[in-house]
């Protein structure tokens, strides 16, 4: 099936709900079984890599179940688990693989929380992260040690977009026995498949483009079938499950992902050109647009752009960013993205190996459902508002 056809269709069994188009929303903890012998079917099931029948309203009900398989399905790989939030599935799926003593390499531009974390908890649990050039490509061999367990990546980079070449750092890793995980949250399975590039362990804000509405927290983790025991046992030690009503929000909106995707990715890409041409902007950070630095792994490696990038303005603007950002009136300004509307946010990066060009000038722009040609206008204004102050 082709994706527009599998996104409708995945994880939804109607014949299971009496004909129901949607999983309905099953809120439960305890689960009966009506003798010791479901009791102990019940038990082993839970052991083995079969799907298992109902057990604990924590390992999961027909409704997270639903949206695990129809994630696992787009994703091409094994199983998938869901989580409280993305960080919370972030940062399970590190600690699946790596422990005391261990090493785990994390690109320079990873998303934020999980630079913080790997300088407190993980630092406590005895985890040592080394920061990597996002570019650096199959040269993140001469970092590998023998004790790395998981090289992360994130394509394009948190903030400031870089690519990774995954496949080549996919290689090294598995030559040395290490785990790829990848935070593949801005392109979902629809614009990159994870799997297909030798990535091990995809993980996904489920808060963004799968729910779509901004109204949810979730976290969605999927491993390949080498990698899927380990990842459950983390997630069943850690407690980690996340709120029927969430999973099933998440399942209404990833209904739509597709045609949300391909609208908010087309118009991402027309306002990045857009602000490109304009004498206020020094840079735009889209890997979309062709004189981007990782533009030619993006069209090697992903089927299309989502509605995420950023600019820098020009320096002798950069003093005014605060007063830009306010004047803007259909981009609020949020802190997430991924949902039906457009944001804005101030960036300054934090870096370890390599530098950030545009301190104080960076803005982070998501392009939601709105027209086009009225976002522009909007942006428009507010260059006129700064320029009048030089």
């Amino acid at each position: 099936m082709k994706n527009d056809t599998r996104i409708v269709h995945a994880g939804r069994h109607p014949e299971d709900f009496k004909g129901a188009v949607n999983v309905p929303v099953y809120r439960t903890s305890t689960v009966i079984a009506r003798n010791m012998d479901e009791w102990d079917r019940k038990h082993r099931e839970q052991a083995s890599t079969n799907e298992p029948d109902l057990f604990y309203g924590r390992h999961g009900t027909p409704t997270s179940k639903a949206l695990q398989q129809a994630m696992a399905e787009l994703e091409g790989g094994f199983r998938s688990f869901v989580y409280p939030s993305g960080v919370s599935a972030c940062v399970t799926a590190i600690m699946a693989f790596a422990g005391q003593g261990e090493h785990v390499l994390a690109p320079d531009s990873v998303y934020g929380p999980v630079r913080r974390i790997s300088g407190t908890m993980f630092k406590r649990f005895g985890i040592e992260t080394e920061f990597y050039d996002p570019r650096i490509g199959g040269d993140i061999e001469a970092l590998v040690r023998p004790t790395t367990r998981v090289i992360y990546v994130e394509a394009p980079g948190s903030l400031t977009f870089e690519m990774q070449d995954i496949p080549a750092i996919a290689a090294v890793a598995h030559r040395h026995g290490a785990v790829v995980v990848m935070d593949n949250t801005w392109a979902t399975p629809l614009l990159f498949r994870a799997f297909d590039h030798g990535v091990d362990v995809s993980v996904h804000a489920a808060t963004k483009y799968v729910t779509g509405h901004s109204d949810t927290m979730l976290g969605v983790v999927t491993a390949n079938e080498a990698c899927y025991e380990r990842l459950k046992a983390a997630t069943l030690d850690l407690g980690q499950t996340a709120s029927p009503d969430d999973c099933y929000l998440a399942l209404r909106g990833l209904r739509t992902m597709g045609v949300r995707l391909a609208r908010q990715g087309q118009a991402a890409t027309e306002l990045a050109a857009w602000l490109a041409s304009r004498p206020e902007v020094e840079r735009v950070m889209s890997p979309a647009l062709p004189d981007d630095p990782g533009h030619a792994i993006w069209k090697r490696d992903f089927l299309g752009a989502s509605g995420l990038f950023a600019f820098a303005l020009k320096p002798d603007l950069a003093k005014f960013r605060r007063e830009f950002i306010d004047a803007l009136k259909l981009f609020a300004l949020g802190g997430s993205w991924g949902g039906y509307e457009s944001l804005v946010m101030p960036i300054d990066p934090p870096r370890t190996v390599t530098r950030y060009a545009y301190s104080n000038a960076g803005i982070r722009l998501h392009v939601g459902l709105e027209d086009p040609d009225d976002l522009k206008d909007d942006l428009a204004q507010a260059f006129g508002l700064i320029n009048t102050r030089t």
